[in-house]
């Protein structure tokens, strides 16, 4: 395990050295620091200099993942070894934007010239789309589009298109359907017009319960209005892998659009998955953002840690949470566009790191994956930023900007870039006792009223963030950004000897609720529960009488 490593006991007793350690104090005595702790590669700037890290420090954690095998790791991920060992599976989504020629083999057999066949595909049936040739049952052109699936067959699609979809306002309009809750469902449909709405079922195996419940309501919804069960092949398409679950659905073969069992959810954006993204925006600008991915895969995979950006951005997550107890990690995009952003990551990082075993079935013996949240700035500044100022928790930030504006508000975005470097600078100064009550007095208070209200306006500071920015919201340095957080995902579970790409905590939940769903179709409570679920579904039932 993690903890039994020469590099970890080096850092565990480095970082009592570094307890009370002042960023601050560090700037000062260094005025190049910001040159030493920043790193940019193509399209992304990364300003780590905030962190309280020496170069001490950030030399013990790169021995910690030599170490590791971090080294030996990547390389087999490249090369297609099932390195998901409890599935039996590579891990190959950085195939799917492999430009480079190279072959790529599992299991002996060349998955390059697939990945390629799928692409073009996609690629036609998205020109007939977004061109008008393909129409829906009764020849109207499809102006909108809802992708029907959940987990890493939502997130994913449902950010990247958000966060583009400026980019091409004359595409079809791109909705996503995911709670098995009605209203998500019926809100969506009641805006849109049948003869003109296209569907797209996403599910690997056609039947996973909550995207299937949803595709039959949707089925239902467009049969009655259309009065047809033949046009649910003119207004339906499939990613997934069962043909016969397809057919079945009434879903032309020939529009199924199959991904592999190498490609993990919340890694498969990349994938037949990302059907709705090319709809929305266009397949060339879709092939941009893995254009993008790739540039950062390339650089992930040839770049020496200590110029890694993935390698570094992954070792201050583990400094953090393991060396320095900041159990949370927020994310906070400085971009209306990436309102997703944050979800989609607390996916990515909790479902692949979210794990207390290591790959040899041990006990972690240490945390493993953070909490991740967040929200967009400026929005997140008047919701929980009171709480990183001032709060009793220390909370690793990463900001996340964008140096050309996406909207036509030049002004607005350089009140917004403002605000940007503005709380990350706030962070990490605070603001003493004897400043506050100086503002105080300045502003007019008395001696006695300034002494009362200053110890409420101070800002502790020394508070860790990191700074990510970007040229401009492209499709291409989208593409870097989310790669660069996919491999920093893969670092930390390396360094924990986790397995980043299983998610079997989620299945017990799923097992469970089949066995409560006939308890609540039935007049009785047959299943064998628990008494607190047995009382609740009790209480349930008796809510529901006389109605």
């Amino acid at each position: 395990m993690p903890t039994n490593l020469d590099a970890w006991r080096t850092l565990t007793r480095h970082a009592e050295g570094l307890r009370e350690v002042d960023v601050r104090d560090l700037l000062a005595e260094d005025p190049e620091r910001f040159i030493h702790f920043s790193l940019s590669m193509g399209p992304v700037f990364l300003d780590y200099s905030k962190h309280p890290v020496t170069r001490e420090t950030m030399g013990h954690l790169f021995q910690l993942a030599r170490e590791a095998g971090v080294v030996e790791r990547m390389g087999a991920m490249f090369s297609g070894e099932r390195i998901n060992t409890t599935e039996g599976r590579s891990v190959l989504h950085v195939a799917l934007r492999d430009f480079s020629g190279r072959s790529v083999y599992v299991d002996g057999e060349d998955v390059m010239p697939d990945v390629r066949a799928v692409y073009e595909r996609m690629r036609d049936f998205c020109h007939r789309v977004r061109s008008g040739e393909w129409t829906g049952h009764t020849g109207q052109r499809v102006t909108d589009v809802i992708n029907i699936g959940i987990g890493g067959s939502d997130l994913g699609p449902r950010m990247v298109t958000r966060a583009l979809e400026h980019l091409d306002p004359e595409g079809p309009r791109a909705h996503f359907v995911a709670n098995v809750d009605p209203l998500d469902l019926e809100s969506t449909l009641r805006r849109l017009d049948p003869e003109r709405t296209l569907f797209i079922v996403s599910s690997k195996s056609f039947t996973t319960q909550e995207t299937m419940t949803n595709a039959r309501a949707a089925r239902q919804w467009l049969v009655g209005h259309l009065g047809d069960d033949s046009a649910v092949a003119r207004h339906f398409v499939a990613v997934s892998t069962n043909t016969e679950r397809v057919r079945e659905f009434g879903i032309d073969p020939e529009n199924m659009f199959r991904f592999w069992d190498w490609v993990g959810g919340r890694f498969s954006l990349w994938s037949a998955i990302g059907l709705s993204i090319a709809l929305a925006v266009g397949p060339d600008r879709f092939e941009e953002l893995l254009c993008g991915a790739h540039l950062m895969d390339e650089h992930f995979r040839t770049a020496p840690l200590e110029k890694n950006l993935p390698v570094i951005m992954g070792l201050l997550g583990i400094w953090q949470l393991n060396f320095r107890g900041a159990e949370t990690q927020a994310i906070l995009p400085y971009s209306q566009a990436l309102e997703w952003l944050p979800a989609y990551l607390q996916q990515a990082e909790m479902e692949s790191n979210g794990k207390g075993v290591t790959l040899e079935g041990e006990v972690a013996g240490c945390h493993t994956g953070p909490v991740v949240w967040g929200a967009a700035g400026t929005n997140g500044q008047h919701a929980f930023f009171q709480l990183l100022h001032q709060g009793t928790r220390q909370v690793p930030c990463d900001f996340i900007g964008f140096a050309l504006s996406s909207g036509i508000g030049p002004e607005q975005h350089t009140m917004l870039l403002a605000n940007f470097f503005a709380q990350t600078e706030a962070l990490l100064q605070g603001r003493s006792r004897e400043e506050a009550k100086r503002e105080l007095l300045e502003q007019g208070s008395d001696e006695a009223e300034a002494e009362r209200l200053a110890p409420h306006k101070v800002q502790p500071g020394n508070r860790p963030s990191s700074t990510i920015l970007l040229r401009e919201l492209s499709p291409y340095c989208l593409g870097a950004l989310i790669a660069l957080y996919e491999h920093k995902i893969f670092i930390q579970g390396s360094v924990w000897k986790i397995n980043s790409f299983d998610q079997w905590g989620v299945e017990l939940g799923k097992k469970l609720a089949k066995r409560v769903l006939p308890d609540l179709e039935g007049d009785r409570t047959e299943g064998a529960h628990d008494p607190s679920t047995l009382g609740l579904i009790e209480v349930w039932r008796s809510m529901c009488e006389g109605l």
